[in-house]
């Protein structure tokens, strides 16, 4: 399986994207589907996480701003990202974890100007 996401790019404080994670496989065969963060030199991060029942939890500093949602339909998972602050720059990961492995895709990166 395959994670490919799209969507980043450069936005200014206040405003808004819409990450996509797009999985070669059906979605339904993870367990959890998760966003991760990592900005430079700094580890990499939860940020939202979505589970195959729909249950979501997202990480204090985005909640609120942050939603995760899944298209079972396009085997599709996303992040709209609202009220972006410079703190939210970062490279995003997509993770689909299964019982016994993590997949990652590449990452896509959001840059905020203040």
């Amino acid at each position: 399986v395959q994670l490919v996401e799209s969507g980043g790019g450069l936005v200014q404080a206040g405003g808004s994207l819409r990450l996509s994670c797009a999985a070669s496989g059906s979605i339904l065969s993870f367990e959890n589907m998760d966003w991760y963060r990592q900005a430079p030199g700094k580890q990499r991060d939860l940020v939202a996480g979505i589970t195959s029942g729909g249950n979501t939890r997202y990480a204090d500093s985005v909640k609120g701003r942050f939603t995760i949602s899944r298209d079972n339909a396009k085997n599709t998972v996303y992040l709209q990202m609202n009220s972006l602050k410079p703190e939210d720059t970062a490279v995003y990961y997509c993770s689909g974890t299964t019982w016994n492995h993590i997949y990652w895709g590449q990452g896509t990166r959001v840059t905020v100007s203040s």
